[in-house]
């Protein structure tokens, strides 16, 4: 098929593609042209026609044709002719191929229908999935719905689970509350009855449910059976107490501590039982303590040395003695009354410990009254501090200690209220107030606050810090991060630290001019200062950091005296010595 047309004389309409564009007036050309018979003719309108030669004026083909002078009307002609021509071509070449064209046509015919069956085959596949994928939708559907079942069931079979466990009473568990020996296995079958009473108690749901009330009279029978039999088996441990030359600290330690969760239990589900218990203790313990006591201190009197008499000072009035009062025995060096000497010793001896007086009376060792004064205050420490600790553990109160030591309390101040009226000794009286200040230091350390009231007492501070002194005895040494029912807050130590800030060293003053006005001996009076002033800046430490244990304690730092501040004043009135 012929692609490029050619014109009569037989140019090629590309011949001068590749050579040089001739450059003419379009314009002027155009007007040389003629019409000739189409110009008059009525049909034909040159309206716009030198508009379109002006687009076509850029065109190579146009362009060349015009330059070259051909007619319109010849090249149209021309170009028809060849257009004919290629169609004949064309009909001619569709002729020879019709055989193929017809093969074509079979074969597009036979894929259309191959293709038709393959539609309806597909089509019926489509159907078939859309059946099926509805299928699966529903088996979707009933799978999470039978999974939601499941995991409803489980639940509730979890439930029911715990709360049979929870609620049923196991013949076992029967056996071992009702026939079985107080011991471990007791105590652990004692907690699961403790968890299965509190169970019923609390749960609401519980208390409506029909199984309950087949349960609940077993329950009580066997509630009543422990907390008779642990009643019966903690009295009879607290009677071992009252036995003569009974160890109580191993006796606490080692038997009674093992069996605490037995009073735990009575706490919580025998509480008339329990009250019982605690004044059997109390009563037992008071009563052993204060005969303990009352057999060391006259142990001691036997054991005294009478440093002076009243024949030794001036302006003493002579006190009337019993006809029955044992004498001791005196110093027979009487130039040592009021030396100090070797009695300072005893200021290193604080932690000693406490004399055995058949063995210093087997001996034939004789003592001042401070070495016996030493002693007995250190025993009274040591038992405070394990008494403490262990109605801490065992009851979980700290207050019975308060209730079981205020028997040895009075027969340890009925002892002072005997010998300290007739006591000349100067130096022993000094040596003394020492002992008790080194001994509020030890307590102060080992943090027990049980004997604070004790040895607080010939006390000062009382009258100018009462506030800051009764708050340090009862809320100081609590945890503020504890769960309790009135926390410590800010608000509770703020008006105590700015009032301590405020007045603190003109109340210092105030007892200054007390202690001399008090005190004919100004060395003795200035050492009862000094010991006070100590004892109040351990009340202000342990304020200090009580407050650094509160949540938003810290806001309190720029009200706070400094520990250094206080030690200044405490070293200032040192240096009258």
């Amino acid at each position: 098929m012929a692609h490029v047309a050619t014109n009569k004389e037989g140019h090629s309409y590309d011949e001068n593609n590749d050579a040089q564009k001739m450059v003419f007036d379009l314009g002027a050309f155009v007007g040389d042209l003629t019409v000739e018979e189409d110009a008059s003719s009525d049909d034909i309108s040159l309206e716009g026609l030198q508009q379109e030669l002006e687009e076509c004026k850029n065109d190579d083909v146009v362009a060349n044709i015009l330059s070259k002078g051909t007619k319109l009307r010849e090249y149209t002609k021309g170009v028809e002719n060849n257009i004919r021509q290629v169609e004949l071509d064309s009909i001619q070449d569709y002729i020879k191929e019709s055989d193929n064209l017809v093969s074509l046509h079979d074969q597009i015919r036979d894929c259309d229908s191959i293709l038709s069956q393959m539609e309806t085959l597909l089509s019926g596949f489509q159907a078939e999935i859309g059946s099926i994928s509805s299928d699966i939708k529903i088996l979707q559907e009933k799978s999470m719905d039978m999974g939601l079942k499941l995991k409803n069931r489980k639940m509730t079979e979890s439930k029911l689970a715990k709360f049979v466990e929870d609620i049923i009473v196991p013949p076992k568990m029967v056996d071992i509350i009702v026939d079985g020996e107080v011991n471990d296995e007791y105590m652990r079958t004692l907690e699961i009855l403790s968890k299965k009473l509190k169970f019923v108690e609390v749960d609401l749901m519980v208390k409506t449910s029909k199984a309950l009330k087949d349960v609940q009279p077993e329950l009580e029978k066997l509630r009543q059976k422990a907390v008779s039999k642990v009643f019966d088996f903690i009295v009879q441990k607290l009677y071992a107490l009252r036995k003569p030359k009974t160890n109580i600290q191993i006796l606490q330690q080692n038997v009674l501590l093992k069996y605490k969760y037995v009073v735990s239990f009575l706490k919580e589900h025998g509480k008339e039982v329990y009250i019982e218990v605690r004044g059997a203790y109390i009563d037992t313990m008071n009563k052993v303590l204060s005969a303990h006591f009352r057999a060391y201190i006259q142990a001691l009197e036997k054991l005294q040395l009478d440093i002076a008499t009243s024949s030794d000072l001036i302006g003493v009035e002579t006190r009337n003695t019993s006809l029955f009062s044992r004498g001791r025995e005196p110093l027979k060096n009487r130039s040592a009354v009021f030396a100090l000497g070797e009695r300072r010793k005893i200021l290193k001896e604080i932690e000693e410990p406490a004399l055995i007086p058949h063995i210093a009376e087997a001996s034939s060792m004789k003592y001042p009254y401070e070495v016996l004064f030493r002693s007995l205050h250190k025993l009274l420490m040591d038992t405070a501090t394990s008494e403490y600790h262990f109605c801490d553990d065992f009851f979980g109160e700290e207050s019975i200690f308060y209730d079981i030591f205020a028997g040895p309390f009075s027969v340890i101040d009925e002892h002072f209220n005997s010998i300290l009226p007739n006591c000349y000794d100067a130096i022993g009286v000094m040596l003394m107030i020492r002992i008790i200040h080194q001994h509020q230091l030890i307590m102060s350390r080992r943090r027990i606050p049980c004997l604070d009231s004790y040895l607080d007492k010939e006390e000062l501070l009382l009258e100018h810090f009462s506030d800051l002194i009764k708050f340090v005895k009862t809320r100081a040494s609590e945890d503020p991060s504890a769960s309790s029912e009135k926390p410590i807050t800010v608000a509770e130590v703020e008006p105590l630290v700015k009032d301590f800030g405020s007045r603190w060293k003109a109340a210092i003053e105030l007892m200054h001019k007390d202690v001399i006005t008090s005190f004919s001996n100004f060395l003795c009076g200035m050492e009862i200062l000094r010991a006070a002033l100590t004892q109040l800046l351990l009340y202000y430490t342990r304020l200090s950091d009580s407050i650094k244990r509160i949540v938003g304690g810290s806001a309190l730092n720029k009200d706070l005296v400094s520990i250094s501040s206080i030690m200044y004043e405490i070293r200032k009135y040192s240096r009258t010595f």
